[in-house]
């Protein structure tokens, strides 16, 4: 792993975890990635205030996004308007962990035998699929969440959420929206707490995607343009103006009547 990065302008602290490398032959779902890698980037993700225990607000930005908007921006809009302290983005297409998990092994996103021991586990436990009645659509809150943002603000209830998230994504496998919704249930349960779950077209505002490093690397150098002009115009000889160019008419009728 290189060196961890630091950037400070005021009151914000930037921190930029370097690429990892891992030689752990548990490869997940034949993308080359090793299982410590994907535990490693969990750990900043879901235990920040583990490694920065006095920060008070903070926002995960995955690699492949890049932040276009001020911070302080978006802590007002998602944390402060709207009275929360945990804000993600709904995932763009599927509300249903169910449908998530089939689509994650459609897509070879891990290992279908483990995606299965952790449906199959949390079925035990309760979860059920999505319904309106479950969570009326107008409440915000569904079960699968678009996790490439994370904004929280580090108080008790958030930080046990993400220890409970985290517990799940180091016992199962490393897709953290599968195991959003059981941990989120468990708490709502028992505690008044509720997540803002804002559409994931807002989410689109404030970060802009790009490509994550390896595939970066993996992709061949963009090519010039080359900018082409039209070929030149013959040049034309100008005429001088106030000048009349008279025709010499010819002599071929003269000469025929010079010929009878």
């Amino acid at each position: 792993m290189n060196s961890l990065s630091i950037s400070e302008t005021g009151f914000l602290l930037i921190k930029l975890f370097g690429h990892c490398e891992s030689k752990d032959e548990k490869i997940r779902g034949g993308e080359g990635i090793g299982l410590l890698i994907l535990i490693f980037v969990s750990v900043p993700k879901l235990l920040l205030h583990r490694i920065f225990p006095n920060v008070r607000y903070s926002i995960w930005i995955d690699g492949k996004l890049q932040l276009v908007v001020d911070p302080y921006q978006i802590l007002e809009k998602f944390l402060w308007r709207q009275n929360a302290n945990f804000a993600i983005s709904r995932h763009y297409r599927r509300f249903d962990v169910f449908v998530e998990a089939e689509a994650n092994k459609a897509a070879g996103k891990y290992d279908n035998s483990s995606i299965n021991e952790q449906v199959d586990f949390y079925k035990q436990e309760g979860l059920t699929p999505y319904s309106e009645a479950k969570f009326p659509i107008t409440s915000g809150t569904y079960d699968v969440p678009e996790g490439c943002v994370l904004i929280k603000e580090h108080i008790p209830i958030t930080n046990l959420f993400t220890c409970l998230w985290f517990n799940e994504v180091d016992r199962f496998t490393s897709r953290d929206q599968l195991s959003f919704a059981i941990v989120r249930d468990k708490i709502m349960a028992k505690v008044d707490w509720n997540i803002n779950m804002f559409l994931d077209c807002e989410r689109r505002n404030f970060v802009m995607q790009t490509y994550h490093r390896d595939l970066l690397e993996q992709m061949p150098p963009p090519v010039a343009n080359v900018i082409r002009r039209p070929p030149a115009l013959p040049s034309m000889r100008r005429r001088t103006p106030g000048k009349r160019i008279t025709r010499r008419r010819s002599s071929s009728r003269r000469h025929r009547k010079a010929a009878t």
